[in-house]
């Protein structure tokens, strides 16, 4: 509770969230949980891309990322391009505007250091740019919290993504390889730590029990894959082979007698159902509707077997312990895979090839039972990482203080300062088991 001469700290939540993104909104959903539960008295609000969305199911305020509604269209037209352009610098005063409310801002999760999907620049990059350089201007600590990060060719969006990570008061990462494409990069990672996906905190459903002998529902998560960001020139040769591929194993499970489920984590994932279900028509091929991890996670348990390709589709089965096969498109993927014990069954997105595949689909299976419980004991571990990573969370962003905004003044919005602390506590963590 805050007393009546407290000033209860203001916590803002910033990204690409309620815009169709399961897993952007599971990272979100894992942070407010941990907000109401070990800080109640925080008032939360979000600056997002969809606020509606954001608003209805969090029941948090939120407000437009973006001045410009039409920010992630192609403009071709001379008022489009001008809207663009004056969008940039509208959006600069409103980002500044919203940080400045603000005693701490938090980016929860997503892959906002990294572009192995296509970007643009001037797109969320530099939205995340104007929210980090506002945070240390304005001595608003902005925190990324197990963010994924990659090494980016693009020199506008490389420059943009490392000064953002400099600039933020504090790091952590969902994998090594997310640290170490920052050090790549030049940002001075001595003292950020790595934690797992945040989407491993939330609840888990309960696991439905194996079929027994293989012959159980499959899940197999799609995606609206056209390669990374340095592959537009060749990004429909790209769909058409992963599509194509995707379609054949399916049609082969079908052949066999499996039960299928296809899962989504995007919106703009629907279309290669469609293509799918249009391709192999079959009752045993069926569609679920997702509106959040939650409802992903239900859908993994009641599975014998999940093939996935977008990344949190994979969090989601590992995290309910179904054995699980990645159709990996990023280095992400297949560290995910390796932390969770199932490195040796990963395959390739851009080169899906039907018969290996399966093949890696039945040996899978035959040790369905073994992975299993290689998953319950990394589930295990994770879970015990993610409370350390709150714990840390609460040491650097929250000071036992009754006026925040006072105290983060007092403290210049350094990364060196919120680090060093982190990790003294995970010494001290140490030298105590």
């Amino acid at each position: 509770m805050t007393s009546a001469d407290e000033t209860p700290v203001r916590v803002g939540v910033f990204g690409l969230l309620g815009s169709g993104n399961l897993g952007n909104d599971g990272s979100l959903e894992a942070v407010l949980g941990y907000l109401r539960a070990e800080h109640p008295e925080a008032v939360v609000d979000a600056l997002c891309g969809g606020p509606d969305v954001v608003a209805a199911r969090y029941g948090i305020p939120a407000t437009r990322l973006h001045w410009n509604r039409a920010e992630y269209r192609t403009a071709s037209r001379a008022g489009a391009i001008a809207a663009k352009g004056l969008g940039k610098l509208v959006d600069a005063v409103r980002t500044a505007a919203w940080v400045r409310r603000h005693d701490v801002v938090i980016v929860p999760g997503m892959g906002v250091l990294e572009a192995t999907l296509p970007l643009r620049p001037w797109g969320f990059p530099y939205a995340l740019f104007l929210l980090c350089a506002s945070g240390r201007l304005l001595r608003t600590r902005v925190a990324l919290v197990s963010v994924g990060a990659a090494e980016i060719g693009n020199r506008p969006t490389r420059a943009l993504v490392r000064w953002s990570a400099r600039l933020a008061a504090y790091r952590s990462y969902r994998d090594a390889l997310s640290r170490d494409a920052m050090r790549a990069m030049g940002v001075d990672t001595a003292r950020d730590e790595v934690y797992p996906d945040l989407a491993f905190a939330l609840p888990t459903p309960p696991a439905s029990p194996p079929s027994g002998p293989p012959g159980g529902p499959v899940c197999v998560g799609v995606m609206a894959f056209h390669g990374g960001n340095d592959d537009r020139a060749r990004a429909e040769e790209i769909h058409r082979r992963y599509l194509d591929g995707t379609t054949r194993f399916v049609r082969t499970l079908v052949e066999d007698g499996r039960p299928v489920r296809l899962l989504t984590g995007d919106t703009c994932d629907a279309p290669v159902v469609a293509a799918i279900l249009d391709a192999v028509d079959s009752p045993l091929v069926t569609a679920a509707e997702t509106s959040s991890l939650a409802d992903l996670m239900k859908e993994t348990a009641a599975a014998d077997t999940v093939v996935a390709t977008r990344y949190h589709n994979l969090v989601c089965a590992l995290k309910t312990g179904t054995p699980t096969l990645a159709l990996t498109y990023a280095a992400k993927s297949d560290a995910l895979m390796d932390r969770m014990g199932l490195a040796a069954y990963c395959h390739p997105a851009r080169e899906v090839d039907a018969d290996r595949l399966l093949e890696q689909f039945r040996a899978l299976e035959k040790r369905s039972a073994q992975l299993r419980q290689t998953l319950t004991e990394r589930n295990r571990a994770a879970a015990r990482q993610l409370d350390d990573q709150f714990t840390a969370l609460t040491t650097a962003l929250f000071p036992p203080t009754a006026n925040a905004k006072t105290k983060a003044s007092a403290n210049v919005n350094t990364n060196t300062d919120a680090s060093a602390d982190i990790t003294a506590n995970a010494q001290a963590r140490q030298e105590s088991s």
